[in-house]
């Protein structure tokens, strides 16, 4: 079949499936499901995604949050919906982080999932309180060896993508530094902000504006090479050789969807990621774009899982 001819295929396969919707008597959305309350990132990232998608399918696509232990209670939403392309789940790295955290998941995070595409990732900055004698990593892996114990880190929540990035921080440089778990990241920070803790790891995007007025002093990235918006912040992997840790958002469809559903749904999760007012709202909020393919994203999710395997044993975190 030559690439004239799978083209024309996928746009038939596409016109039915918006058909589908468009014909019923009472057309039924295509919801995304979001384990995680309104407002936050995963949710921020589906609602933009979701108008995108609603004009390149020609269906009501919408979100609904279903909060709780960790994006479990969504994912096992999807898990157990038919596989019709109706039902999809915004999904994030604790998918993967949760595989190791949970010892009892209702659901298998690979089998019982369609991966669709990786929408977007982003990666964190370690910041301290400017009282912290330590101006960059080297310095903090210097302080924090010749104090165990004695600096602390704040957490939004136990299990996260942010507290399991300050334990990998301290499995591979082989410090001492006590977490201080909260109720949320906007406690947390606020406490580095006033002094009460010394240091944490958080989103750029929580923590940008701090950085720019001089409230918190940006030591390190996790993202492999520095970022554009802090050019003069090195790579934590610059001491630290190998580290990285990126938050990371995907698509996916419940378990064994037909090929040619999931090829439409990816392919248009991938043209919506790319689409120009996506895009520019993606750079505003600070993640980086990907849209990859589902093979691609299955298989990143499965390196995910085995590598944070080894984090999760390390810290022994517990669900909460």
């Amino acid at each position: 079949m030559n690439r004239r001819i799978a083209l024309a295929a996928s746009a038939c396969i596409a016109l039915d499936f918006v058909l589908m919707g468009a014909q019923a008597q009472s057309p039924t959305p295509i919801r995304i499901l979001v384990g995680a309350p309104a407002g936050g990132s995963t949710d921020t990232l589906a609602r933009v995604l979701a108008q995108e998608l609603s004009r390149l399918l020609g269906r009501r696509v919408i979100v609904e949050n279903k909060p709780g232990a960790g994006g479990n209670i969504a994912a096992e939403a999807v898990a157990k919906a038919a596989p019709d392309g109706n039902t999809l789940l915004m999904s994030f790295t604790s998918h993967a982080i949760n595989a190791s955290l949970y010892s009892n998941l209702p659901f298998d995070p690979v089998r019982d999932f369609t991966p669709l595409t990786c929408v977007a990732t982003s990666p964190s900055v370690l910041v301290a309180h400017p009282s912290l004698p330590a101006r960059d990593v080297r310095e903090l892996i210097e302080l924090a060896r010749a104090k165990p114990g004695r600096l602390n880190f704040a957490i939004g929540a136990i299990g996260s993508s942010l507290h399991l990035a300050g334990d990998a921080f301290k499995m591979q440089s082989g410090v001492y530094i006590v977490n201080i778990p909260y109720r949320g990241t906007a406690p947390a920070i606020q406490d580095v902000l006033a002094g009460q803790v010394e240091l944490m790891f958080a989103a750029v995007g929580n923590a940008h504006t701090h950085i720019r007025a001089g409230k918190l002093r940006a030591l390190g990235v996790t993202s492999a090479k520095r970022l554009p918006a802090f050019p003069e912040v090195p790579a934590i992997n610059e001491v630290l050789p190998g580290y990285e840790s990126s938050a990371w958002f995907g698509l996916f469809a419940p378990g064994r969807m037909d090929a040619a559903l999931t090829s439409v749904l990816s392919d248009a999760t991938r043209q919506a990621v790319a689409a120009p007012e996506v895009l520019r709202r993606f750079e505003t909020e600070g993640y980086n774009p990907v849209g990859n393919a589902p093979e691609e994203f299955g298989r990143f999710v499965q390196a995910e899982i085995t590598r944070w395997r080894r984090v999760v044993k390390f810290s022994g975190a517990k669900p909460e």
